[in-house]
């Protein structure tokens, strides 16, 4: 790398805030007061993520007289829910190549339902007028490496042979140049209907007012800090309360889990991303992005990118960091090295946009899980439910996981109870320093592999046996 190409790299982001873009609304709504003293309800949601929220919401919809309660540690949206690159995609399994890999006797009916889930998602954004810029633009996966192309054009013709092609198209480099300008682009698989973009943190606040309105009582600031039985119920003890409920769902993801057996079942790993300033028509017009669709590359150190509303970029991904002992800290949102990073792919990407501007640099803890794809149960006679391991693509399937809570909590067989992928679990994370030295070598193989025509070492092949996974 030429020292004067970092240099304008780097200058790129000197006006950059590290905060979270979403986040910095003058429209964000005030707190909830915390709970003071006790509380009694029928379902207590922890958790003011997407994961809780859907869960008071769909509560509510389906019972109006369930009384339901929702605690937050900090503000609804804060967390992963307000940090993310509002990819909000119908699949449930981590894109279909995951899902085929795993459950490949269900994935037509997995298929079924993600589609069916997010168009529940875009009917609740009508329904409840939630203002979050939903957009549904499909996505493209993109190749920019030789090798990469002919492995998208062979995964098309798979999933062409499976019947799970439906609104897909294979792109050569020609037609995906068509859609979004890049010289790094030589093919791409667009899939028109299972994507939509969103402001994420507006669909937090939104399905916050949404909650409020029917009726749920929200106490922001508000941490669970235990979770015990109570008679008949459960009893969860906050700094200044308590509260007791019939049934418990837990949405905290990332954060330790009330119930300590499912918390080696998540790490926490960091992602970052950068916004730019507003593109003018002219810089919008040379990389002729007019449907707006989401994009990501197909390395296994991957970028996703998409426009915000005003014409952003936000640019996003690449690094994945695990801190020794997975711990979710706050001084591990802003890495400025990987900002860097991150605008000289920018840049190589997008070299007709030389000159634009960073706005905006930030990043936040993914839950990832050993299977790339949320696991549930339940716990305390069925009494307590709980939701993780969305990886980075909890936007739209954690309404799903709310589906799933609510029907373990009712003690309810449905087609969304009986699937495999809701019965088992994935493998747990092995306690450190071996967490830490199996995603590092993981890591390291991954670059190797994106470096020598994505041939996958030993390593990386006995993690595919044992169905283990970490990307970026």
């Amino acid at each position: 790398m030429a020292p004067s190409a970092m240099t304008r790299w780097t200058t790129s982001l000197s006006e950059a805030r590290p905060v979270p873009f979403w986040l910095d609304d003058p429209g964000r709504p005030h707190p909830e007061p915390a709970l003071t003293g006790a509380e009694t309800c029928d379902l207590l949601v922890v958790g003011g993520g997407y994961s809780g929220l859907w869960t008071a919401l769909i509560a509510k919809e389906r019972d109006p007289q369930r009384d339901v309660v929702l605690l937050e540690g900090r503000e609804a949206g804060w967390a992963a829910s307000g940090r993310n690159g509002g990819f909000c995609a119908a699949s449930l399994t981590h894109g279909l190549a995951n899902g085929v890999a795993r459950w490949p006797d269900e994935i037509h009916k997995l298929q079924e339902l993600g589609a069916r889930n997010l168009d529940e998602i875009e009917k609740a954004v009508a329904r409840h007028s939630l203002d979050c810029d939903f957009e549904r633009t499909g996505e493209i996966d993109v190749a920019t490496e030789t090798y990469q192309a002919f492995e998208l054009r062979d995964w098309y013709e798979e999933t062409v042979r499976r019947g799970l092609a439906e609104d897909t198209e294979f792109l050569d480099a020609e037609a995906v140049r068509e859609q979004v300008d890049s010289p790094t682009f030589v093919a791409g698989l667009y899939d028109r209907r299972g994507v939509a973009l969103v402001h994420p943190a507006k669909l937090a606040w939104g399905l916050k007012r949404a909650c409020l309105r029917l009726g749920v009582r929200i106490y922001e600031h508000t941490p669970a800090l235990t979770l015990k039985p109570y008679g008949a119920g459960m009893a969860v003890r906050t700094p200044y309360g308590r509260v007791r409920a019939r049934r418990v769902a837990l949405g905290t993801n990332i954060f330790p889990n009330l119930v300590k057996r499912v918390r080696s079942y998540t790490v926490p790993v960091y992602d970052y991303a950068l916004m730019t300033e507003p593109l003018s028509p002219d810089r919008l017009a040379s990389i002729g992005w007019n449907e707006r669709q989401g994009l990501g590359d197909s390395a296994n150190q991957f970028h996703y990118f998409r426009l915000s509303a005003d014409n952003r970029i936000l640019w996003g991904g690449y690094d994945a960091i695990y801190s020794y002992g997975g711990r979710v800290r706050a001084e591990y949102d802003d890495r400025p090295e990987t900002y860097a990073k991150l605008a000289g792919h920018f840049f190589g990407c997008f070299p007709q946009l030389e000159g634009v501007r960073f706005t905006h640099a930030w990043g936040g803890a993914i839950d990832t899980c050993s299977r790339f794809s949320a696991f549930f149960g339940t716990a305390y006679r069925e009494r307590v439910a709980y939701a993780a391991g969305y990886t980075g693509l909890g936007v739209g399937a954690t309404r799903f996981g709310a589906e799933v809570m609510l029907d373990l909590l009712a003690g309810e067989r449905t087609e969304r109870t009986e699937l495999e992928m809701v019965r088992k679990k994935p493998l747990p994370f092995p306690p450190e320093p071996f967490a830490w030295t199996g995603i590092a070598l993981t890591k390291w193989s991954l670059a190797r592999a994106d470096a020598h025509d994505g041939r996958r070492n030993l390593w990386l092949k006995t993690m595919d046996r044992l169905g283990l996974g970490f990307d970026s």
